[in-house]
């Protein structure tokens, strides 16, 4: 049986929209499941001060954003924050929120307007430094 060459341009694109909604679900689904980790995000009341003083490297992913940090604490105060990587869509601004969290000395500081997820993200990567979590 041959087939026309109509049937096999309509078998084509058939097979090319369901391949395309596969991957567009795939898609979807990662999205869904980082939105939710970023939601599920929780910071711990850690006191800065009990903190010894040396240099901590933490990460934190949740796949669409990543972050990892070099936190440097002097007298149990927080000295300095490096940014060792970032990966972030628009997020590019959340990175200073370094700077709210070395000013008042604490973790749960208020996220970049505009950038909240990779200030989340940020802020736990910096978290789990100082906690010696990955």
């Amino acid at each position: 049986m041959k087939l026309s060459r109509k049937r096999i341009i309509l078998f084509t694109a058939i097979l090319l929209f369901l391949i395309g909604l596969i991957f567009t679900a795939a898609y979807l689904k990662s999205v869904a499941d980082y939105k939710k980790a970023v939601k599920e995000t929780v910071f711990s009341n850690l006191d800065i001060s009990d903190v010894p003083d040396g240099v901590y490297v933490g990460e934190y992913d949740v796949d669409f954003i990543y972050a990892k940090v070099e936190v440097t604490v002097q007298n149990r105060v927080i000295t300095n924050i490096d940014i060792l990587e970032h990966k972030n869509g628009r997020g590019s601004p959340a990175e200073i929120v370094v700077d709210r969290i070395i000013e008042e000395q604490k973790i749960d500081v208020d996220a970049v307007s505009g950038a909240t997820n990779s200030s989340i993200v940020i802020k736990k990567a910096v978290e789990n430094a100082l906690m010696g979590e990955k």
